[in-house]
């Protein structure tokens, strides 16, 4: 049924087609499993010039290298003329680049809980129901197995059992509680289908299946017995819930104000609330698995915005909830900044999360650096002091930008630069704050990223680095043919400087690319006294005083011209979602993200 070890297989790509990969050892015990989105994955290799190399990550444990080509079907020979011109070497921003981002762990009574697709019937350990749903229905612990909602992730009474069970926090938690109770268990013949209460999957068999714990009828795999926390007789839902009522009493008593968040979204009870009703859709200016930014007009004032549409079901099925929302408030404090996309507001649909910004018709530095193959020295400095500013006020606020590229560097109609796209973000990293997630772009990602160090703003430094490389000589500072040998490059290699570089701008590369993050410039010393920038008057740049050396050509507000041909020319719609799927979506999740923005005047709605 399934495809021996290291052997090939053709897929077929349809929306929605999910592919179940599976590591059994020679019993046919089922070790480890992943799953992969393949739409996703072909977006990934059509942007590697049809041939991709990438980790899986495995549940519980381990990884798995995978080679994936996409071709069409009608024209496969050129597909794989592009694969191996990009084995070849010939490594040219031709192409955009995608970020990634490692999945995310959510560490509960120590239990590292991840979104994970259950392939059979499951149920949650905690409230002991059927856990509805596609795709990535659930979270599952990566140590002991426990397979619960995500909506009773805060439910979760019990220390995880794969991990330090015997530690004196632990210790000292089942003395405050008095719930050290272990199970009684007891081989069982089952007679009928019974699911495991732990793992929550069924258990196998004719006879002998599991085991049932005589005082709490608790059942369980064999497998999973040394797993099972000691909580018999225990209700982990009430338990949570008696606990959470007690947490909130002791609040409601009168206690010191609290300090104030470093910055926080505005509220007004007066804003204007909006719809996509509102709003005109006239161009598709960007799309992937995300969802799809369009050039909308709020009908009400002919006025332009970008407005980026996300697809609910993708957002959970990746657990992007917090990025999302990251986003949200990262975009709204950038209003505070000329350098930064602003957000007007946001709003929602049963099926979408819609972003309304302000829509910046120059489009992206990788479209331009496309036409013109570099940027002069002059150009290149100009956009290198602006992304400064930006750079520099998001670290200003404890704010890690992680995927600074070309890609997301956009010109306004007079030439300036504005940073977009924050879905990367991490916040509250202020003083000796670090971080660890694996994420960011390929081709920018820091090296102490790849060696799974704890880092903080010095990524950022590291990615302005490799952007300055390429506006200055149109290529990658580092290179291979698929991701690991970009990665060994990252970490290894020194990039070649062409001869024709000044002295100045070689000598802030070097800086720049520091291996060591402490070391780096703009870690270390301030990067705006580089000779680089001897030219340039700080004061003005922030004032955005000093004269862009390009203005994008354009014809009227809403020119488009700027932007790849590939996604103005198709219709803009918005995706259809499977209605089973939006049902099955716990609409909670979204309940803070509708937001309006108190700088954004508009004409009053006409009723």
């Amino acid at each position: 049924m399934y495809p021996p070890w290291s052997t090939t297989f053709d897929a077929h790509v349809h929306p929605g087609r999910i592919m179940h990969v599976m590591v059994k050892d020679r019993t046919a015990e089922l070790k480890s499993e992943a799953t992969v989105a393949l739409d996703s994955l072909a977006t990934r290799c059509k942007k590697e010039n049809g041939k991709l190399e990438i980790w899986l990550e495995m549940k519980p444990q381990g990884r798995l290298l995978m080679e994936a080509k996409y071709y069409l079907e009608k024209s496969g020979e050129r597909c794989k003329r592009n694969s191996d011109r990009g084995r070849d070497g010939l490594f040219t921003l031709h192409q955009r680049r995608g970020a990634i981002k490692q999945a995310k762990v959510h560490v509960v009574k120590r239990h590292e809980f991840s979104a994970t697709f259950f392939p059979q019937p499951t149920f949650c350990s905690v409230c002991k129901e059927f856990v509805w749903g596609l795709n990535k229905q659930g979270y599952q612990c990566r140590q002991c197995n426990a397979a619960i909602h995500k909506k009773c992730i805060d439910k979760v009474i019990a220390k995880c059992t794969g991990s330090a069970i015997n530690s004196k926090e632990t210790m000292i938690h089942k003395e405050r509680f008095k719930i050290d109770m272990p199970h009684r268990f007891r081989v069982y013949n089952y007679k009928s289908p019974t699911f495991c209460q732990h793992c929550g999957t069924l258990l196998w068999g004719l006879a002998r299946q599991g085991l049932k714990c005589d005082e709490c009828s608790m059942n369980v795999h064999h497998k999973c017995q040394k797993k099972v926390a000691n909580l018999c007789g225990v209700n982990q839902k009430l338990m949570a819930e008696a606990l959470a009522v007690i947490e909130k009493v002791s609040r409601s008593t009168p206690e010191q104000a609290s300090e104030e968040p470093l910055y926080a979204v505005p509220k007004k009870d007066h804003q204007p609330k909006f719809t996509i009703e509102d709003f005109t859709l006239h161009k598709m200016l960007g799309k992937g698995s995300f969802g799809k930014v369009f050039l909308a007009e709020l009908k009400r004032s002919g006025q332009f915005f970008a407005v980026k549409a996300l697809k609910k079901d993708v957002v959970l099925m990746d657990d992007d909830v917090e990025c999302t929302m990251v986003e949200r408030r990262v975009l709204s404090l950038a209003w505070e900044n000329p350098f930064l996309t602003h957000l007007y507001c946001t709003f929602q649909t049963k099926e979408n999360l819609f972003f309304v910004m302000e829509y910046l018709n120059g489009g992206d530095l990788m479209f331009h650096i496309q036409n013109c193959h570099k940027f002069d020295l002059h150009r290149a400095t100009f956009y290198a002091a602006e992304i400064i500013c930006g750079l520099q006020y998001l670290h200003s606020k404890g704010i890690i930008y992680r995927d600074l590229k070309l890609d997301n560097v956009l010109l306004d109609s007079d030439g300036h630069i504005k940073i977009a796209d924050f879905g990367m973000c991490k916040e509250n990293m202020q003083d000796e704050s670090r971080t660890s997630t694996f994420c960011g772009t390929p081709d920018y990602i820091a090296p102490e990223i790849l060696l799974g160090q704890k880092y903080n703003s010095s990524v950022d430094w590291w990615s302005f680095g490799v952007l300055l490389y390429e506006m200055l000589t149109g290529q990658s500072p580092f290179h291979g043919c698929d991701e690991e040998e970009l990665f060994q490059s990252i970490r290894t290699d020194n990039p070649v400087y062409p001869s024709w570089l000044t002295k100045a701008a070689k000598d802030i590369l070097v800086k720049l690319f520091v291996r060591e993050p402490e070391e780096r410039l703009g870690v270390k010393g301030n990067i705006r006294h580089h000779g680089f920038f001897s030219s340039v008057d700080w004061k003005a740049v922030e004032q955005r005083q000093v004269a862009p050396p390009f203005k994008p050509t354009l014809t009227s507000p809403s020119d488009c011209s700027n932007f790849d041909k590939e996604f103005i020319n198709e219709k803009p719609r918005l995706s259809s979602a499977d209605r089973t799927l939006i049902n099955s979506v716990d609409q909670t999740m979204f309940r803070n993200f509708s937001f309006v923005n108190p700088g954004m005047t508009l004409p009053e709605k006409v009723t």
